[in-house]
């Protein structure tokens, strides 16, 4: 069945089963599942191309992705196809033997960006904590330091480990989970001067600055881009000195930002980055990617059982190669500027409500003012009120994270349902 065919005719039951005619029950779930998650009162049952169904029947504009990771929507013919190829034919084996899909997922991504060795996992946490590991086996093997420090900035996020919310500069994520790992030390995002006097502080003979760690856009601390010159400097620091320059791509690379990667838009290469989200367009995967210089891990060093297995690396594999094909990143340029367009339209009605519409391609933020009770969860449930899915980015940021195949008739139509629920909103 196409693609087409689902979007077109929201009757046709999903190929993975039959449409669930009774109300969702949400108790049941609840009993069962930890309350880890504050869940809207909405049961997804399937989904086809930007759209979702819910389990009474009810059709939403899906501009969440999963959390930017849907990179081709929903029902995507070529990853059915995948999938159902994939599945037939081996689906996990062991990384003690070679996996010919595993190392060409690896080119495909080399061949893309600056890195030259990749490591495949299964999250954005974990290639994260790949990244981490990475740097700090270098600060001791080459460097020669013998308590290695990350920096990482304010407002950001890099995962729910131990170690990444550690990196995460959000005490709120933090809370209740001490003692949390030591080797961090935390700057303002966007501020150089404040990387430089830091460096100066904790290099003491025993510490010292091995990496930075930040979000080329920080995706949860508020959709903020990076500063290019900031970036830049950064890079001319870490030149100079042997710090590596680590750049967390999970949110903003795979084409989100209209390029592959979010770097590219700050003119600069990391030395290591990582990506998951939106690599395996909704199957779990994860990979921390590196220049050949700071490749240091040895066998032993570093491990994951699921890790690049070939159904995960078949899948992320077809993403990226549909990415290419389709010309996907054009199209995330173009209805990149014709949703902030849209979105300044509507700021310039209620300029009172709303501060900012800021973000590269298709991850966008439009935050409300510090000074009105108005949040970004009152948003999100009125959009919701109007079909239309979104999630907030902090109390004051709502975001936009459509797949990227998403049309021009689309981002129009979302455009009105934010309008509708601004209006609501202000009633």
């Amino acid at each position: 069945m196409s693609l087409e065919a689902l979007v077109q005719d929201p009757t046709i039951p999903a190929e993975s089963g039959p449409v669930v005619s009774a109300p969702y029950n949400e108790s049941g779930f609840n009993s069962s599942v930890m309350t880890t998650y504050g869940r809207y009162p909405i049961a997804i049952e399937r989904g086809a191309g930007c759209n979702l169904w819910d389990t009474e029947g009810r059709e939403y504009l899906d501009f969440v992705a999963g959390i930017a990771t849907c990179t081709l929507g929903h029902a995507h013919p070529a990853m059915v196809e995948t999938v159902t190829r994939q599945i037939q034919t081996l689906h996990h084996v062991s990384n003690l033997y070679y996996i010919p899909v595993q190392g060409e997922l690896a080119k495909w991504l080399i061949d893309h960006s600056c890195a030259d060795r990749a490591f495949f996992c299964n999250s954005g946490a974990e290639a994260n904590e790949g990244a981490i590991k990475l740097a700090r086996k270098y600060a001791h093997t080459v460097k020669g330091i013998e308590k290695p420090i990350i920096l990482t900035a304010h407002a950001s996020f890099h995962g729910r480990t131990l170690a990444t919310i550690t990196a995460t500069g959000q005490p709120k994520y933090q809370k209740n989970f001490d003692p949390l790992m030591p080797g961090f030390h935390y700057v303002p995002y966007n501020d150089f001067e404040a990387v430089k006097n830091a460096i100066a502080e904790l290099d003491d003979g025993e510490h010292g600055v091995a990496a930075i760690m930040l979000e080329a856009l920080q995706g949860e601390g508020g959709v903020r881009p990076g500063d290019v010159e900031y970036f830049q400097q950064l890079r001319k620091l870490c030149d100079e000195t042997g710090i590596l320059l680590i750049l967390d791509e999970v949110q903003v690379g795979m084409g989100r930002s209209g390029k592959y990667w979010g770097y590219e838009n700050l003119g600069i290469e990391p030395d290591i980055f990582t990506s998951a989200k939106g690599l395996g367009g909704g199957i779990p995967i994860g990979a921390t990617l590196c220049k050949s210089k700071c490749d240091v891990f040895q066998p032993g060093d570093h491990a994951s059982t699921f890790g690049g297995n070939p159904f995960a690396c078949a899948v992320a594999l077809t993403v990226c190669q549909t990415l290419e094909q389709e010309k996907l990143l054009q199209n995330v340029q173009e209805r990149g500027e014709q949703l902030r367009a849209g979105l300044r339209a509507i700021a310039s009605k209620y300029p009172n409500q709303i501060a900012e519409v800021r973000g590269w391609g298709l991850i966008n933020g439009m935050e409300l003012k510090a000074d009105i009770e108005l949040t970004s969860a009152d948003v999100v449930k009125n959009t919701i009120a109007e079909g239309l899915l979104l999630v907030p980015a902090g109390p004051k940021v709502v975001r936009f994270v459509p797949p990227l195949i998403v049309t021009a008739q689309e981002i129009d139509k979302a455009l009105v349902a934010v309008e509708k629920a601004m209006a609501t909103a202000t009633k």
